[in-house]
């Protein structure tokens, strides 16, 4: 079956035509999501701005919100519509979301919007290892579907309560569809095949034996030892490149494309796949204190037009990465995916790489993959090579810095009573301010899947109480004790950010709500999103995400803003893995300084802690 594109009028019957039955029951005995009470989101939008803008503009702002939530403003009628939109929908934000931060978005995917995770390395070095180990990754990946397919994924809670999964059938067999105004989702629910791309060449592989069941891992060694046989050699034209293009571009280059009857066969085929399998060629070695951030740059890009990044569709919704070195990873579309269900995902298949192959191989003829071809006319071409340059362009601006903070990790923070998570982010605020000299807008990703279709909203830093600390913490008058006690109010407040959002309280995803709703009803934008104020509270300069892993991944993405970073971390309970970006056209931000700054700050808040005699 074939999905039409998201939109607020189609996103209920997609979804209910898409996740299986018993997906479903699980995904309506959660709650819908709530509409926060408008006083309450404009009364927390000023005070997030309190830390950011001066008193004058404040001023602004506050007659700007009575003009929108007094007698004869749009707030009231706008807020309305959002309570009528949300008896009707699934989920009253989640589709806008999807339609107006993915599919809507015009950047490349690369790099502004496909988040890589990198894992532990494997004890391999060389093409054989990484074909066993691809099967292996391939089988519990398979493993992991049968499990969602069955009805048998065991519900997830968060706080004791129930989450959605309606996420999960969606992980396989989906791709974006490029367009040049908007993009559109397909999903194929019948699928039997994987797309393997080696050397720039895709292929299609059966995973299923012609009685339904699955493939062994001897049955898929065999299948990926013949398709390295047939792509020895790496092709001319690296067609997955192109999914790399900003997105209008892309999309008008799509459409040339499949005019060849050949070529929408070959895209067809990778878009319907249940994943993509890319198997890396060898890259050059680098020292042991920068191999975390080559990796994580091999996963989220390839590396370049001159390594691995034509071995991508970066359309698809899962892609798995194998290198001959023993570097593996994931990277994944976030219109039909997010951070939560993927590490569910990754913590089957660690699980599943642990035992051995349980099946016997059936004594069944194997058919060849199917090598995919494409006919490329001299616009295509033209294409491609504008493709490559562009890319190249993008990866050389991106500067990412990985490290394993080693000194402590979340048992720290907790020993003392304090939220590991809001601790961290005090830290990277205060880390910021020792950079640029002043605190910025920052988001963090707070999960919405307590709620029936739930994504994310955000949780907004800096805070008053977070400002008054990172003020106060290089001050030698202010004593340890009052610092403590500056240090405890910030992350408190931030704990009680982290549980409204959680409850569906936060600000950001009803404040977009009530503009597309004044958009939805033929109005003018409001003058509160017209505001300086709102562009400034808007201009996301630090992006940040936690990776909720139990193992030692790294995930890593870019900044939002030309002037931001982008910082994800791992807590584990005796260290902190990071990962921070940048881009170099900005000179004010450099990763290796953030970084450095903050593994620096993290050992003086230690200190501040637990001083030592």
């Amino acid at each position: 079956m074939i999905l039409r594109k998201i939109t607020a009028r189609t996103c209920r019957v997609w979804l209910s035509r898409v996740v299986s039955g018993s997906s479903q029951e699980r995904c309506f005995s959660v709650p819908a999501q709530p509409v926060p009470p408008l006083a309450q989101t404009l009364q927390g939008y000023l005070r997030a701005l309190e830390p950011l803008i001066p008193e004058e503009e404040l001023v602004h702002t506050r007659k700007n919100i009575q003009k929108f939530c007094g007698e004869g403003g749009l707030g009231p009628q706008l807020q309305e519509g959002l309570e009528r939109r949300a008896k009707h929908s699934n989920n009253w934000i989640s589709d806008w979301w999807v339609q107006w931060a993915y599919l809507e978005s015009r950047q490349p995917l690369p790099v502004h919007s496909n988040p890589a995770i990198s894992l532990p390395k494997r004890d391999f070095s060389d093409w054989r290892g990484q074909l066993v180990f691809a099967s292996k990754l391939i089988a519990a990946a398979l493993d992991f579907k049968n499990v969602v397919d069955n009805g048998r994924l065991p519900v997830e809670y968060m706080r004791g309560q129930p989450l959605c999964m309606e996420l999960f059938p969606l992980l396989f067999s989906s791709c974006r569809i490029p367009g040049r105004k908007h993009d559109t989702i397909t999903h194929h629910s019948r699928a039997r095949h994987i797309t393997v791309v080696r050397n720039y060449q895709f292929f299609q592989m059966d995973v299923y034996n012609s009685d339904g069941s699955r493939m062994t891992e001897s049955q898929i060694h065999a299948q990926l030892l013949r398709i390295r046989a047939e792509s020895w050699k790496t092709d001319k034209e690296p067609m997955g490149i192109l999914t790399s293009e900003h997105r209008q571009t892309w999309g008008q280059a799509y459409s040339r494309l499949l005019k060849d009857k050949l070529n929408k066969e070959s895209v067809r085929a990778i878009e319907k796949g249940l994943f993509t399998l890319c198997l890396d060629s060898p890259v050059m070695r680098v020292s042991d204190d920068k191999y975390s951030s080559r990796m994580a740059a091999q996963i989220l890009h390839g590396g370049g037009t001159h390594s691995n990044s034509g071995n991508r569709w970066f359309d698809k919704t899962l892609q798995f990465v194998v290198g001959e070195d023993g570097s593996w990873g994931l990277l994944y579309e976030q219109a039909t995916a997010e951070g939560p269900p993927i590490a569910t995902l990754l913590d089957h298949i660690l699980q599943y790489c642990k035992k051995p192959d349980p099946k016997k191989t059936p004594l069944i003829p194997l058919q060849m993959p199917k090598k995919l071809y494409f006919n490329i006319d001299r616009e295509i071409k033209r294409d491609i090579e504008h493709a490559k340059q562009n890319l190249d362009i993008l990866i050389n601006d991106l500067d990412i810095r990985c490290f394993n903070f080693q000194r402590f990790g979340k048992e720290l923070p907790k020993r003392h009573n304090l939220s590991p998570n809001s601790f961290i982010q005090v830290a990277l605020q205060l880390a910021y301010y020792k950079v640029h000299n002043e605190v910025c807008a920052s988001c963090d990703i707070a999960s919405q899947r307590m709620f029936r279709g739930g994504r994310t909203d955000y949780i907004r830093s800096p805070t008053n109480q977070m400002l008054k600390f990172v003020l106060t913490f290089d001050d030698p008058s202010i004593t340890r004790e009052a610092k403590l006690e500056l240090l405890r109010e910030a992350i408190e407040t931030y704990v009680t950010l982290t549980d409204q959002a959680l409850k569906g309280q936060s600000i950001d995803r009803h404040l977009l709500g009530l503009k597309l709703q004044a958009i939805e009803e033929g109005l003018s934008v409001p003058r509160l999103f017209m505001d300086t104020a709102y562009g400034l509270a808007t201009h996301w300069k630090l992006r940040t995400g936690q990776v909720p892993a139990n193992t030692d991944s790294v995930m890593c993405f870019g900044p939002l803003v030309p002037d931001g970073y982008a910082v994800c971390y791992n807590p584990q309970p005796d260290h902190v893995h990071f990962s921070v970006t940048a881009f170099n056209c900005c000179e004010e931000t450099q990763a290796e300084t953030l970084a450095a700054t903050l593994h620096s700050t993290l050992c003086q808040l230690q200190e501040l802690l637990q001083p030592t005699v």
